[in-house]
């Protein structure tokens, strides 16, 4: 007993005694820890810095707080927001034909232009007391969704001036004199901008751009002018082939230090019009046969003023953190909202075909093989929609969360993706001959580019999301790195003990909640509603205990070797990610009145991520360094073995056939897909032959009847039996009709384009002939 005690007052000694408890415990740990973790750069710092953390640190503490997010007010459309989206979009959109656009002039008309510029569609962002309408986040989503569905094309010319560009730079950190002169002609569409970054040696790694600016005196205006000596070679800029100003990013130098004491000044943003001398606008890219313009931009000893720098030399330097304050909001809008236009039309045009299409005598939706790519076109549809909504709310409410917008990314253009490939499977023959009629293969074609571009999703699942999240959403983790880069050892060790306490206090208490939810399933875990969901959030808080605990061991083992272990990284951010996609479910769900009709989706939704979050937990356990730590985890966190399995087939039909049959739920969780008026859009006499057909079930069920009575043969649908039908008085002239009109409609849907045997190559040879004579 003696014994005990004694120890038990060594320890409090060495923990109370500040030179004890640092010689012989925080001070090694901290020595270890600024080993162990590689060093804080100052460009890694600003890009961490730049974004916030939002929601997302909630569930990667493993503290989701269900009060605070189904409390969360998000912003709705305003009426001016909403008046624009019924008239001025959808008036665009019916100035568009995207296979003329695609196919045949790979440009918008001049009138398509002239409406896009005139009536403020590069102008949402801008504030309004110089033009712009100063739209918020959810309008410009809102819009670039509408606008998706109908032409990718569309959607990116309209997207990237409201994204990262001179609009959006400028509004926030222009100077007084650079706002007065170029926002009012962004606005008004009498400049179009385009933004310069990526280039053939800097892809994903913006930060490694070899463009220059060399500040020196040169002559402008006919005056000596303080100013920048530029060369850069850009590739991929989106409108650089029609823009009349240029957004530059560059690596300043100032050798003869004219601006200050430094002379490597960094990454710096300037605006130039593009027909200042020395500036070239190259040749045209062609994205995927895709319309919108996209080219490149070159520039050799072109000298500009020092005031033509984004902010003024003040904000000489300051591009990176401009650059990544920017990104980790445009990449919540821009790419979740074409991917949210894509989901939702592969949705809702394939759930019609699908009861159009008939095979075998029964529609295509009854065989199970098509209800299971049903299902999840519905499930991507509703979760594309949740995502957009919470992601671009948040950004409206103020936030930058970078890795909510990195996950938004990712994970929105993959369900794209995947929607896009089982729209084009169940549509067979319809989906691979092009035409008008074929509503499918301008997105398919497309699906790469947002893939690629805004952070291409490989570097973006396997650095960013967990690489970011690792360090910003972590309640300790950022600022003990920021202790860590501290020069002075004795500044820094004050920094970190503090944090080291409560840092192994988190950890231990993950860890005993984790282990606790394993062995009780989670029943105990708080619920924020008794209701149907109430066991899917205690489900996701045990998976934030294991991301958590998870998260905490892969940085102690294996430090600034987490980076390199992409794989491994890759799957906790695929744990964060699956949290964050139910979170934002479930805040849809609620958000929209909780109708029990979307509970199904929900909860297909829902059991798809913690089956995800399991494969990749184990996957982390596998293959982390130690084998025997790796197995001591996975019994942690799943004590009992399994814990999750996928949507079962029986859920998979019910969502297949909710979506096929009730048109009131297929329309609600399909609200961005785009149906024009006129008679030779795809899409509208899509919906027009499926509401022309559900018409018939009363006339269907007449013949049913005379079917079963042996009136009428039992083989044969209603369309081929209408003749027969007639003939012997089971329906009346005027219902024979209306099959009639119905069959029609769904021949047109059913039939395919074609083509004259030289596609109408020697046709458009002779029109240029004409018009050749004519000159």
């Amino acid at each position: 007993m003696l014994f005990w005690i004694i120890v038990a007052a060594l320890i409090f000694v060495l923990f109370q005694v500040k030179s004890l408890r640092q010689q012989w415990v925080t001070g090694p740990a901290f020595k270890l820890f600024k080993k162990v973790l590689p060093p804080l750069s100052q460009t890694e710092r600003e890009a961490m810095e730049a974004g916030s953390v939002w929601v997302e640190g909630d569930l990667f503490s493993g503290k989701p707080d269900w009060e605070r997010l189904y409390s969360m007010a998000l912003p709705q459309l305003t009426d001016e927001e909403q008046s624009f989206l019924d008239n001025e979009v959808n008036e665009l959109m019916g100035m568009i034909d995207d296979f003329d656009v695609i196919h045949k002039d790979k440009d918008f008309t001049e009138d398509a232009w002239r409406y896009m510029r005139e009536k403020g569609f590069f102008a949402m962002i801008i504030p309004k007391e110089y033009g712009g309408k100063a739209f918020s986040a959810l309008a410009n989503s809102t819009i670039v969704s509408k606008i998706a569905s109908r032409s990718v094309s569309a959607g990116v010319t309209v997207m990237v001036p409201n994204s990262l560009g001179p609009g959006e730079l400028l509004s926030h950190y222009g100077t007084q004199q650079q706002k007065d002169y170029w926002l009012p002609r962004l606005a008004d569409g009498t400049d179009i901008p385009c933004f310069a970054l990526t280039g053939p040696e800097a892809g994903s790694d913006a930060g490694g751009i070899p463009d220059t600016g060399v500040v020196t005196m040169g002559e402008y205006d006919g005056k000596e002018t303080l100013g920048i000596r530029l060369n850069w070679d850009k590739r991929y800029i989106t409108l650089a082939p029609v823009a009349t100003v240029l957004g530059l990013a560059f690596k300043l130098y100032d050798p003869d230090k004219l601006l200050g004491e430094k002379e490597s000044i960094g990454i710096t943003c300037a605006l130039i019009p593009t027909s200042h001398p020395g500036v070239e606008v190259g040749n045209r890219h062609l994205p995927l046969e895709q319309a919108f313009m996209n080219g490149t931009t070159r520039g050799k000893d072109v000298f500009i003023p020092i005031d033509w720098i984004i902010g003024g030399a003040d904000y000489a330097g300051k591009g990176w953190r401009m650059l990544m304050e920017c990104l980790s909001a445009g990449r919540g809008i821009s790419l979740p909202a074409l991917s949210t236009g894509n989901a939702q039309l592969s949705a809702q045009t394939t759930a019609i075909y699908a009861s159009i299409r008939q095979q075998f005598g029964c529609s295509l939706y009854e065989f199970e093989g098509v209800q299971e790519g049903l299902a999840q076109l519905a499930a991507n549809a509703y979760q594309a929609e949740a995502v957009r909504h919470l992601t671009a709310g948040a950004i409206d409410l103020g936030q930058k969360p970078a890795v909510v917008t990195a996950i938004a990314k990712y994970h929105m253009t993959e369900a794209a993706r995947q929607s896009i490939n089982i729209a084009m499977d169940i549509s067979g023959g319809k989906g691979i001959q092009m035409g008008p009629n074929n509503y499918l293969a301008s997105l398919y074609m497309a699906m790469p580019v947002s893939i690629t571009v805004e952070g291409a999703n490989i570097l973006t699942r396997n650095l960013m999301i967990f690489g970011q999240g690792a360090t910003r959403c972590h309640p300790y983790v950022f600022d003990e790195m920021v202790a860590a880069a501290e020069p002075d050892f004795k500044t820094g060790l004050a920094q970190f003990e503090p944090l080291l306490y409560k840092h192994i206090k988190f950890a231990l208490g993950n860890a005993f909640a984790a282990f606790g939810h394993g062995l009780t399933g989670a029943r105990f875990a708080s619920a924020p509603k008794d209701d149907a969901n109430k066991r899917h959030t205690q489900q996701i808080q045990r998976m934030s205990k294991a991301l958590a605990i998870c998260s905490d061991i892969a940085m102690l083992m294996l430090g600034g070797e987490l980076k390199r272990r992409e794989m491994l990284s890759a799957r906790l951010g695929d744990v964060l990610s699956e949290l964050y996609l139910s979170s934002a479910v479930l805040k849809h769900f609620y958000s929209r009145g909780a109708n029990p009709k979307e509970q199904p989706i929900v909860d297909y939704l829902i059991q798809q991520s913690l089956c995800n979050c399991e494969i990749a937990l184990k996957g982390y356990c596998r293959h982390i360094s130690n084998p025997v730590v790796g197995a001591l985890i996975q019994r942690l966190i799943f004590p009992w073995g399994s814990a999750y399995n996928p949507p079962k087939d029986k859920l998979k039909t019910q969502l297949a056939l909710n979506l096929c049959q009730d048109k009131s739920l297929r329309d609600a969780i399909t609200p961005m897909c785009y149906v024009g008026k006129n008679e030779d859009d795809a899409v509208a006499v899509l919906n027009q032959a499926m509401d022309a057909i559900d018409a018939l079930a009363p006339v269907a069920a007449k013949v049913k009847a005379a079917q079963q009575a042996k009136t009428l043969p039992r083989k044969g649908s209603i369309f081929q039996l209408r003749e027969k039908a007639l003939a012997e008085q089971v329906i009346t002239q005027a219902e024979a009709e209306q099959i009639a009109a119905a069959d029609a409609l769904r021949k047109q849907v059913v039939n395919v384009d074609e083509f004259d045997f030289d596609l109408g190559l020697a046709q458009a040879k002779e029109d240029n002939v004409k018009v050749s004579d004519a000159a």
